[in-house]
């Protein structure tokens, strides 16, 4: 349900979500709906996909179907067609497809056909859609991406696939945020923290505590991770990315889990050393030895 005060937010307009059918893309979905716009369900399950669509529109919202892999730059133009289509116009495109690493996967044994799997569902999704709606977004002036990552690219969950491609997400988004601010259009990335069907389950406790045995994981964040609230409390970030209060938010990195919103400050490098090379040869490498171990000391 809408929080109070937000009302027809998004009345009229035309959104497609991509991995809309469960989890948290079906709460975005749901959101979105019950802020009065018109959305494509997308989903590769075509029963999850159909009892999304019936759910919303049971409550008295407007979605349409599409079932198939957004992955693949065919489904990624249908979902657009659909939304222009079905909902008279195209005013947002949110990512939120993801698939689990496979249960203790690492950089020692993952196959390349996992890695590949991974990269493609994450990354692969996210080119896929974003380059779809692009087109159409800046031939009229106006837009907004959304793309789903995760904290995951940081490392500290493990895996390769997964974050290699969460990570990728986030390059990409903004670029397309940079190359597309002269068009009116916006780009930027949720990282959320949520409980869904990836998320629970014994197998995911387990690989956790093994996370947190290892050193990977701090005891508040594995107790976070193993105790995440429902996807409806993320859903409202996505909404305000997509509505018109957001209109000067572009190429930034959020995180939502919970009652917790946050962001990513741009990286940015920190000077170790530096000398003029018209003036000076290479660094020797006790040189480069010196200002980093100064810097690591120094942390």
């Amino acid at each position: 349900m809408a929080v109070s005060g937000d009302g027809r937010l998004l009345d009229g307009r035309g959104v497609v979500v991509a991995g809309g059918s469960r989890g948290i893309g079906r709460a975005v979905a749901e959101l979105l709906c019950d802020l009065g716009a018109g959305v494509v369900v997308n989903g590769r399950d075509g029963d999850a996909v159909e009892e999304t669509v019936a759910a919303i529109t049971a409550a008295g919202g407007h979605a349409s179907a599409v079932v198939g892999p957004a992955d693949e730059g065919r489904v990624a133009g249908f979902l657009v067609d659909d939304c222009v289509r079905t909902h008279g116009r195209l005013d947002a495109m949110i990512n939120c497809v993801g698939i689990a690493e496979p249960p203790g996967s690492s950089i020692l044994d993952i196959s390349p056909e996992d890695f590949d799997r991974l990269v493609s569902a994450h990354l692969g999704s996210a080119f896929h859609t974003s380059r779809a709606a692009a087109r159409v977004m800046a031939a009229q002036g106006h837009g907004a991406i959304v793309n789903t990552s995760s904290v995951a690219f940081l490392g500290d969950y493990g895996g390769t696939g997964y974050p290699a491609g969460k990570g990728g997400v986030n390059a990409l988004t903004l670029a397309v945020a940079a190359e597309l601010k002269a068009h009116g259009v916006r780009a930027n990335v949720v990282c959320p923290g949520a409980r869904t069907r990836l998320s629970t389950g014994a197998q995911y406790e387990e690989h956790i505590e093994d996370l947190h045995r290892r050193g990977l994981l701090d005891e508040m964040t594995m107790r976070a991770s193993l105790d995440s609230a429902p996807p409806a409390f993320v859903a409202p970030v996505y909404a305000y990315l997509v509505s018109d209060l957001a209109q000067a938010v572009t190429g930034e990195i959020f995180v939502a889990a919970g009652g917790f919103v946050g962001r990513f400050d741009r990286p940015a490098p920190r000077v170790l050393g530096y000398r003029d090379h018209h003036d000076a040869g290479p660094w020797a490498v006790g040189d480069v030895h010196e200002m980093i171990a100064a810097a690591q000391a120094a942390r």
